[in-house]
């Protein structure tokens, strides 16, 4: 089965531990079944093939989130990579496009849409696999999953169904209505909008032309900037005739606050705090070096991060997004290819970055025009080369490289942290150069 998993919203719900570019999905704030921390994007990843090992997953992501992505699943994974933010109904041709020109996939064969962020169980995915097999077998042209709502809830559309058969023709949607009128959609037998799809691969190639002008990969991403700024419910599910909705009452629950999330958390605390025992229903996570002490607290989430702190009444934290926009702070910490970084220490003329490289990583080979740098080794070895002269590090070694050189680091088999001191004027992440680089034989590629 072809799977989509759209990938690619900001995070600014889940301050101050996500952000444009480490979105909510990236969090490790579960456990897989061997007790080790896990994200959101790894245990979808995880349950899909435990429910199919054959499953071909095609992540719809963006430009910033490459980096995060191949940290936490590896580089052998499908990407279909948004040149710019447009949307669900952009995001789904372009992989979509993604499969037939890159993967070769038949316009016969099905495919399932699922975004990347709810808590589900492996029934969930088993029901996708059923709506796949029936998009493919032409029971509609659309096929939608509607959740049978556990309560009248405010956040989620609706999908009125023609009948009360387990699969049915959908009536009507309905946008997030208060909560008098979502009892009312229930009685009707109203289900939430799931945000998943399924359908024959053409289907979809077919409205690209339509509705984008054409349906080539290569194509769309050239004016992928000129794509309409609409979801697909809007510009596809809402105006199509032949679509059906297939009832899921298992496990389902959308982890886009720090209410939602705490409810489906493995441990009450991440990272080194501590509650007293006057504390109820409180979560304290905590990415900092330095301890958190809550007492006589309820119904609250402490979030502690390189990007700020945040002490909250969980219900209070649906209204997080509004106030996040007030500040104008570029992210801090941020998953890379390579390892991480986190900045620890900003002045006028400096920044100061913890580095963490995993084992057998490396930096691109790049250069900086506007700063220079002084990388200190603090645990670990590996292979610096700066102007193609390699260098073997250790814990102690200090590396001084000056603006223009073309420089990166290699860690060995246990990987390597170091500090990394920039120092300039306007320094920028704007402010690199990327150059061809072997890895193996350690010098340029000429």
């Amino acid at each position: 089965m072809n799977i989509i998993l759209l990938s690619g919203g900001s995070g600014k719900r889940l301050w101050p531990l996500s952000n444009d570019i480490r979105s909510k999905q990236f969090l490790k704030i579960f456990r897989d079944p061997c007790g080790n921390p896990e994200s959101m994007l790894q245990r979808m990843y995880r349950q899909i093939k435990d429910t199919d090992k054959e499953a071909a997953i095609t992540i719809a992501t963006s430009k910033t989130q490459v980096s995060a992505i191949h940290n936490q699943l590896g580089h052998g994974i499908g990407l279909s990579v948004e040149p710019c933010r447009r949307d669900t109904f952009a995001a789904i041709i372009l992989a979509s496009a993604y499969l037939h020109d890159v993967e070769h996939v038949s316009e016969e064969e099905a495919v399932a849409v699922c975004p990347v962020d709810p808590y589900v169980d492996r029934e969930y995915f088993t029901c996708v696999g059923e709506l796949g097999k029936l998009a493919e077998a032409g029971t509609a042209k659309l096929m939608l999953m509607g959740i049978v709502p556990a309560y009248p809830s405010d956040k989620y559309g609706y999908i009125i169904p023609g009948d009360e058969q387990k699969i049915s023709r959908v009536h009507t949607f309905k946008e997030k209505p208060d909560e008098e009128t979502a009892k009312e959609y229930i009685a009707k037998g109203g289900l939430w909008n799931s945000g998943v799809f399924a359908y024959k691969l053409g289907y979809v190639l077919q409205k690209a032309e339509e509705r984008a002008g054409c349906s080539g990969y290569y194509e769309l991403l050239q004016r992928y900037d000129s794509l309409p700024r609409i979801s697909f419910d809007y510009e596809v599910a809402e105006k199509e005739e032949d679509i059906q909705v297939l009832r899921y009452s298992g496990k389902w629950k959308d982890l886009g606050t720090w209410d939602t999330l705490s409810e489906s958390m493995s441990d009450a605390i991440t990272g080194y705090g501590i509650m007293d025992e006057t504390c109820g229903n409180v979560n304290i996570i905590n990415e900092l070096d330095i301890p958190v002490l809550v007492m006589g607290i309820h119904n609250a989430v402490v979030s502690a991060g390189p990007d700020g702190i945040l002490v909250a009444d969980k219900i209070r934290t649906g209204c997080l997004k509004h106030y996040v926009h007030l500040i104008r702070e570029e992210a801090r910490f941020a998953e890379k290819s390579w390892g991480e970084y986190k900045v620890i220490h900003i002045s006028e003329h400096s920044i100061t970055v913890m580095i963490t490289v995993k084992a057998g990583r490396h930096m691109s080979y790049h250069s900086h025009e506007l700063r220079d740098e002084v990388w200190t080794i603090v645990s670990g070895n590996g292979r610096t080369v700066v102007d193609g002269v390699e260098q073997y590090v250790k814990r102690g070694d200090i590396i001084a490289i000056q603006a223009g050189c073309r420089h990166t680091v290699i860690a060995d088999s246990s990987g390597l942290e170091m500090i990394e001191v920039q120092m300039g004027e306007g320094i920028s992440v704007h402010d690199k150069k990327k150059f061809a680089f072997d890895m193996q034989a350690g010098w340029e590629c000429r």
